[in-house]
């Protein structure tokens, strides 16, 4: 059953930031993932949440999104990353099953 990553995103040093931009896709194709989302316009249509930059990544399965967060090429990515954001949450959501 597919699940999807979400990170919500608040970059504080772009040029920093470019730096994980680079290095995280390669870490997400080599687990099975595909980018779904990746900073591009959102817009609120209810309550008080206003993310700043989303991404949204679906892999194949719980445990290939947990292979992508916890492999050597993440933890570079997110070492690049580090101090480049004001806040960086991301999250997993188990999808919905065809059928």
């Amino acid at each position: 059953m597919p699940v999807y990553v979400i990170a919500d995103v608040k970059v504080s040093d772009p040029q920093q930031y470019e730096q994980y931009k680079v290095l995280s896709p390669a870490a997400i194709e080599a687990a099975g993932g595909r980018f779904l989302a990746r900073g591009g316009h959102n817009e609120v249509f209810e309550g008080s949440w206003t993310p700043a930059r989303l991404v949204m990544v679906e892999f194949p399965d719980l445990a290939s999104a947990r292979a992508f967060y916890d492999s050597a090429q993440y933890r570079a990515a997110r070492a690049a990353r580090a101090g480049a954001t004001e806040y960086f949450n991301m999250v997993v959501v188990q999808g919905v099953e065809q059928g």
